[in-house]
């Protein structure tokens, strides 16, 4: 792994010089800009039972389905229809080795994005004077459950990357499956199809793979060590499926 902080710093000046980086980061600005000024606006109406940061994490999904496949996207499917993959791979590097480096640099740049969030909260905080946008335990616990989710949603974008040479296809791959496990699983989980007996262990599969749960109980306070256990092992199962992935095209190639 000698060379990974050499390709690292390379795939980070590659994201920050894409214009689809700037594009991702404008829609996502946008879009939780409109979702902070509608928390002002029902606080500036009446008392609400949740917290600002629980309404905020609330709306997650959505511009993950959209920056997630943007920052990832190119990773691997340029290299690969541009064919400078190979020419890569026959100088002293592994393919581990590349695909970690493409990988961090993406979850580096989408906690980056998600941290400049913060800065909404510190700003209402400081002119209104009001404790509230700052209450630490969901403001914590939300971010806490960004990081975390973001390590299985950019490996997941990495993967699809991984599979073909189309930056659109790769896109639309992601998406797919980031919703898919979204609301793929939070639609079987409230589905009588898994009551019978026999499925029970299907039952609690998909019970425990919950996204949604995870980001109520991270915005509680509550973090369950099983819940780190499957974005992590979701993780490292995808990052390895991307480098056999890699590995199989160059073979094929």
């Amino acid at each position: 792994m000698k060379h990974f902080f050499t390709l690292l710093s390379h795939e980070i000046r590659m994201l920050l010089v894409s214009a689809g980086t700037y594009l991702a980061a404008m829609f996502f600005f946008a879009f939780m800009g409109f979702i902070f000024t509608s928390i002002l606006e029902s606080y500036s109406k009446a008392p609400q039972e949740v917290s600002p940061a629980q309404f905020f994490f609330q709306f997650f999904w959505f511009p993950v389905l959209f920056m997630v496949p943007m920052l990832t996207m190119k990773c691997l499917a340029e290299e690969r229809r541009l064919g400078t993959i190979e020419t890569l791979l026959t100088t002293p590097v592994t393919t581990t080795e590349v695909v970690l480096g493409k990988y961090t640099a993406a979850y580096l740049l989408y906690l980056t994005l998600w941290g400049a969030t913060a800065a909404f909260f510190f700003i209402l905080k400081r002119f209104s004077g009001d404790v509230r946008f700052l209450d630490p335990g969901p403001l914590i616990g939300g971010y806490l459950f960004i990081a975390v989710s973001g390590l299985l949603f950019i490996a997941l974008g990495v993967f699809a990357s991984s599979l073909s040479r189309n930056q659109a296809v790769a896109a639309i791959l992601c998406a797919s499956m980031i919703f898919a496990l979204m609301f793929g699983l939070s639609w079987l989980g409230g589905s009588s199809a898994l009551n019978r007996e026999v499925l029970q262990p299907v039952r609690v599969a998909v019970d425990y793979a919950q996204v949604f749960t995870h980001r109520d109980d991270f915005a509680r306070g509550i973090v369950d060590t099983r819940q780190l256990l499957f974005y992590l092992s979701g993780t490292v199962l995808a990052l390895i499926f991307s480098i056999l992935g890699v590995e199989a095209k160059l073979l094929h190639s």
